[in-house]
């Protein structure tokens, strides 16, 4: 009597374990990287938006301000925006997401404001990390 059996051998399947390891070895670093990204074009997006609203507001009370609300300002989930300063000659703003570790930050500063870390540029966003 010939019996045969079908299925995979043990061999079979360790080095289909082995193909699956690499295959995640090598997508989950690109997939954290755009991930982190993501992360860091939330809190630009955020700054922008938040300078279109202090132009805004300049131009009906001739100067700046440090009140979101005033500003009708909310940041996206997970952004947290500080401001630095505020008057009639300038503002400034940075802005952090409590995914990315420390360090990774964005920062604008308009006018005769200080600037935020790590701007250095005036009216311009930049970003660390």
């Amino acid at each position: 009597m010939n019996s045969t059996r079908s299925g995979f051998t043990l061999i079979e399947l360790l080095i289909l374990v082995v193909i699956v390891g690499l295959l995640a070895a090598i997508t989950i670093p690109k997939f954290q990287a755009i991930r982190g990204r993501s992360y860091v074009s939330s809190m630009r997006a955020d700054l922008h938006g938040l300078a279109n609203l202090q132009d805004l507001y300049y131009g009906e009370h001739s100067s700046y301000s440090t009140d979101a609300a005033a500003l009708d300002f909310s940041a996206s989930e997970g952004v947290t925006v500080a401001f630095g300063e505020a008057d009639s000659f300038g503002w400034s703003a940075s802005a952090v997401h409590s995914a990315l570790g420390p360090g990774r930050a964005c920062g604008i500063y308009h006018g005769g404001a200080a600037p935020m870390t790590p701007a250095r540029v005036i009216s311009t966003v930049q970003c660390t990390g």
